[in-house]
């Protein structure tokens, strides 16, 4: 697999992390620390596969949020959202994204962006 994975992601550490489990899952990885910012990385990067973000970040919107915009703007684009202090269901999310719980495994993350990704 060779998608490309746009980590969002506020807390440094935890970001570094999600990055190399994307990696080690076979992805190439862009990095943003808040919704804000990943909405100018999709706008300057197409070739964006799968977004995966936290729910809870500063900024103008969160997770959720996020996650809708990319539905309206870029419908092809798929969302996995993650949190360790909300559960979204599946009915919250837009068709075809994915919510996963902190704290999270490698295998978690590889399972989801093989069903995710092209």
């Amino acid at each position: 697999m060779s998608a490309l994975v746009l980590v969002v992601e506020d807390e440094f550490l935890i970001r570094l992390s999600t990055v190399q489990m994307v990696e080690e899952a076979g992805c190439e990885t862009l990095e943003a620390a808040s919704a804000d910012e990943a909405l100018a990385v999709l706008v300057r990067r197409p070739d964006i596969d799968v977004v995966f973000t936290d729910v809870n970040m500063p900024g103008s919107m969160n997770g959720l949020e996020l996650a809708q915009s990319i539905a309206e703007h870029w419908p092809s684009v798929r969302v996995v959202l993650t949190s360790g202090k909300v559960i979204v269901r599946d009915k919250d999310l837009p068709e075809d994204n994915r919510f996963i719980p902190k704290p999270f495994s490698s295998d978690q993350v590889a399972r989801v962006l093989h069903e995710l990704a092209p």
